[in-house]
C-alpha cells in the first residue's frame, strides 16, 4: 500500500473561497449584501450594493478539500476533524464491524451487500476504519494508518483494519454476515483463510464487533452464517508490546468476536475510503462518485490523521470543491 509523493504542483489544492477578516470578523457575501460573521461589537456592517464584495465563506466541500489537501502535505488542516457519520455526535460509535485482511477490498464487499437490501449511494453506510485494540486511541483521540504519529498508529494500539456497517435488524445482519463469511477461501487441511494472506500480522486479523460481543442477540445470526465452522473466539482487545507477541493475532480459520461497546470503531482517513482493491481496481463510479457522495453527506470526513501523499488522491481532492 505504498505510494509515491505528490509533486509540489499539487500543493495548490482548492484553497480559494475563504472569507476575509476585518477587526476579528469574517465577512461573507450574500447576493449584493455583505454579512459579518462573528462580528466584533464595534464593527459596522456595510450593506451598500456598490461596496466591494468580499469572497464568500467556504462551502462544506471547499472546507473539506482544504482540510484534505493540508493533511496530505502534513500541514495543519483549516477545519476541525468531522465525525465519521453526520449523526455520530448524537448516536455514538458504529456498533457493528467486520475485519479480515485489507479493508479496501472488504469495503466493496459490504457495499455490494448493502445494495442487495435496497441501499443506494445516498444511503450506503459502509466505512473503513480500525478496531479491536486494547490501546484505544492515540494523541488527540486519533487512530491513524502507518504514516501517522507513532503513538497513533493503529497496529501499535492493537487495532486491525475493519469495515463498519449499519444493520437495522437480524435480517440485515444475516446479509452482512453471509457476505463476511463468503469472503474467505478454503485451504485443505487448514480451514478457512482470508483472500489476502500476504498482509500478515495482527493488524489484518479476522474479527467481528457487536454490541455485547458473544452475548449480543445478533451473535446467533453470526453463528448461523458461519457455515464452514470457523472458530469464533471472544476477544478482550489485542495488546501490542515491544518484544512480545500480540495477545490476539492473525490465526487461520479463527475469528475474534469483540464487544463493540468496549472496543469501539475508529474511522480511517478519507484516502482509504472507497479505495481500489489491493492489486485490482473498482469502477470509478465507486472510487470517485460514491466517495464524493459520502463526503457530501458526512458519512466520511477528515479524522485528524495525515492523508496519503499520492497523485491519484490529490487528483480526487481537486474535484471535491
Amino acid at each position: 500500500m505504498l505510494a509515491t509523493s505528490i509533486p509540489l504542483a499539487f500543493a495548490h489544492t482548492r484553497t480559494k473561497g475563504l472569507g476575509t477578516r476585518r477587526g476579528g470578523a469574517r465577512v461573507a457575501s450574500r447576493g449584493s449584501r455583505r454579512v459579518a460573521v462573528s462580528q466584533a461589537p464595534s464593527e459596522e456592517v456595510t450593506t451598500s450594493s456598490t461596496s466591494r464584495v468580499a469572497p464568500t465563506a467556504p462551502t462544506r466541500r471547499q472546507a473539506l478539500a482544504l482540510a484534505l489537501g493540508a493533511m496530505a502535505f502534513g500541514t495543519t488542516a483549516a477545519t476541525a476533524p468531522q465525525p465519521a457519520r453526520a449523526e455520530a455526535a448524537t448516536t455514538g460509535a458504529r456498533p457493528v464491524y467486520f475485519g479480515n485482511g485489507c479493508f479496501w477490498g472488504r469495503q466493496h464487499t459490504f457495499y455490494e451487500a448493502e445494495r442487495t437490501i435496497g441501499r443506494t449511494d445516498d444511503t450506503i453506510t459502509s466505512v473503513v476504519g480500525y478496531a479491536g485494540g486494547a490501546g484505544g486511541a492515540g494523541s488527540k483521540d486519533t487512530v491513524c494508518y502507518y504514516y501517522g504519529a507513532a503513538e497513533t498508529v493503529y497496529e501499535r494500539l492493537g487495532h486491525c483494519e475493519v469495515v463498519a456497517v449499519d444493520v437495522a435488524d437480524e435480517k440485515e445482519m444475516k446479509v452482512m454476515a453471509d457476505a463476511y463469511f463468503g469472503s474467505f477461501q478454503r485451504i485443505p487441511g487448514l480451514g478457512m483463510q482470508r483472500v489476502d494472506p500476504q498482509d500478515a500480522g495482527s493488524g489484518y486479523r479476522n474479527c467481528i464487533g457487536l454490541p455485547g460481543g458473544v452475548d449480543s442477540p445478533l451473535f446467533k445470526v453470526i453463528q448461523d452464517a458461519n457455515v464452514n465452522g470457523m472458530k469464533l473466539i471472544p476477544g478482550t482487545g489485542n495488546i501490542v508490546k515491544s518484544g512480545a507477541k500480540p495477545t490476539e493475532t492473525d490465526i487461520i480459520n479463527t475469528v475474534w468476536v469483540y464487544d463493540s461497546a468496549q472496543l469501539p470503531f475508529y474511522p480511517a482517513e478519507v484516502y482509504h475510503q472507497f479505495h481500489d482493491g489491493l492489486g485490482y481496481k473498482f469502477p470509478t463510479e465507486y472510487t470517485q462518485g460514491t466517495k464524493r457522495n459520502a463526503l457530501d453527506r458526512g458519512l466520511i470526513s477528515t479524522t485528524g490523521c495525515p492523508e496519503m501523499r499520492e497523485r491519484s488522491f490529490a487528483d480526487f481532492v481537486s474535484t471535491v470543491a
